[in-house]
């Protein structure tokens, strides 16, 4: 499908990966060549948290605020909320509850970029995630994810985001996808869907190709291809023929915030 020059855009690339996982969510997709949309294809809980966080950043809110008032503005997406969520969505006093669940990674992009230093992006992608997941796993793989969008639009290369992301969060990335395929199941914890995630976009050759490889491991697929579609369109761009079925796709209010964030500054 990658045919056009691709577009520099943000948050685009998360939400693609999310819509195109969101028909191989339960379906343990072990191909690389799948239609990448179908008529079915439809943005998840990912698109719509990623979007909150992007919402609070835009106005400098509580990420706890906007998460849960998102969550109660669409209280029945695609693939659905986790139990714990659920019942923290409808709490009058939300508090976190030791998640170490992948959501924290999944909706963090925009925090990689909007903010100008490590620090910053560390701090803020601790910030969104401990509002629910404050166990170090959570916390943990929102950072990771969001450094690496931060150091891909940097235009730092693989090799020093590999490194980097190594050193400070002890992941293991040494495995190829073709290892971690064969027995990978679904996961919905950080510690077993982020590297997988990452390692998806190391190996990658261009936007499609990472989106492309993250699903074909047959586990959450949504989530991997939000986490590496982040990564993957800060390093590469996204080609104009995704951007256009991510927009198609988007709700209208949802759209608007994200074609407002292509002009947050830092």
């Amino acid at each position: 499908m990658e045919t056009s020059k691709p577009l520099s855009t943000r948050l685009f690339g998360a939400i693609a990966g999310d819509i195109i996982g969101s028909v191989y969510e339960f379906a343990r997709q072990k191909e690389y060549d799948f239609p990448l949309f179908s008529d079915t294809s439809s943005y998840t809980d990912d698109s719509i948290l990623t979007i909150a966080v992007a919402d609070a950043i835009l106005n400098k809110g509580s990420y706890l605020e906007y998460i849960q008032k998102y969550a109660r503005a669409y209280p029945n997406p695609v693939g659905g909320y986790g139990g714990r969520f659920r019942e923290w969505i409808h709490s009058r006093q939300p508090q976190p509850y030791n998640s170490f669940g992948n959501g924290s990674a999944m909706r963090v992009s925009a925090v990689g970029w909007a903010f100008g230093t490590v620090a910053e992006v560390l701090r803020e992608a601790e910030l969104s995630a401990v509002v629910t997941h404050n166990h170090p796993e959570g916390i943990k793989g929102a950072q990771a994810a969001a450094l690496c969008v931060f150091l891909a639009r940097k235009k730092e290369d693989k090799a020093n985001i590999k490194r980097e992301v190594v050193v400070r969060f002890g992941y293991d990335l040494n495995q190829t996808l073709d290892e971690i395929r064969p027995a990978y199941r679904f996961d919905e914890t950080c510690q077993g869907t982020v590297p997988q995630a990452l390692i998806a976009f190391f190996e990658s050759r261009n936007f499609e190709d990472a989106i492309r490889g993250a699903v074909s491991l047959g586990g959450d697929a949504d989530t991997l291809g939000a986490i590496t579609g982040s990564i993957a369109e800060a390093y590469y761009g996204v080609p104009a023929e995704i951007v256009a079925e991510v927009r198609k796709r988007l709700d209208p209010p949802l759209l608007r915030v994200v074609e407002r964030f292509q002009f947050f500054a830092e």
